[in-house]
């Protein structure tokens, strides 16, 4: 049994998880959350590192051209095009973070990664909704993929805006605030959530878990 221990803390250890580090983003909340699951990460906006991860997680808070704009300023953008859709390196994208691997936003001017065919829309505040959304809200599944399982279905949001997507088979995980909206999504190698784990106590510990079990991390 000890055995079996040691060679999974080794293979945590040898699979390099890494946050991309920018300017607007809460990656060392992330990486600490990670850590109190027993991944070891690396916190970077060089492009050397993201070349080498075994899986991206891209975090973020503010506002979207702010985000893609840290991303251009640091050329990151072709590698993270690169890795994630031609080497189909697992990539997780966090509330803004999975705004900007989307096409485009009713927040910004500037582009997204266009990753996911989505888009980022505003919420309707003429429906007597508080604006931006804040607390805890519990998710539906809309997938087969059990990743909210052992989780109690509850996590923290904070944001204004939320992905819209095309087809509607991405919608890994819906949310009820006003409307439905897409609260996760799934596309091959990338997820995208629009809650912030790292802030959602053991089940966002548990769900950043069975993320990374489902990508074999």
């Amino acid at each position: 049994m000890e055995g079996h221990i040691c060679r999974a803390v080794v293979r945590k250890i040898q699979n390099m998880i890494t946050i991309i580090k920018t300017e607007i983003s809460n990656s060392y909340s992330v990486q600490k959350s990670l850590d109190r699951i027993g991944y070891k990460s690396l916190i970077t906006d060089k492009k050397d590192d993201i070349k080498k991860a075994s899986m991206i997680i891209l975090p973020g808070v503010g506002s979207f051209d702010a985000l893609v704009r840290s991303l251009e300023d640091n050329d990151l953008i072709s590698v993270l095009k690169d890795r994630v859709k031609n080497d189909l390196t697992p990539t997780l994208g966090i509330c803004l973070g999975m705004h900007v691997l989307t096409t485009k936003s009713e927040e910004g001017k500037m582009n997204g990664l266009g990753l996911i065919d989505a888009e980022v829309r505003k919420f309707n505040s003429s429906q007597n909704l508080k604006v931006p959304h804040f607390g805890w809200n519990s998710v539906e599944s809309k997938n087969s993929l059990k990743l909210t399982k052992n989780c109690q279905n509850s996590f923290y949001f904070a944001h204004s805006y939320y992905v819209k997507c095309r087809n509607k088979e991405n919608i890994l995980l819906s949310t009820t605030y006003g409307e439905d909206f897409c609260s996760a999504f799934i596309s091959n190698n990338i997820i995208g959530v629009q809650f912030h784990p790292e802030k959602s106590n053991k089940s966002g510990l548990k769900f950043l878990d069975n993320v990374l079990r489902y990508f074999n991390v």
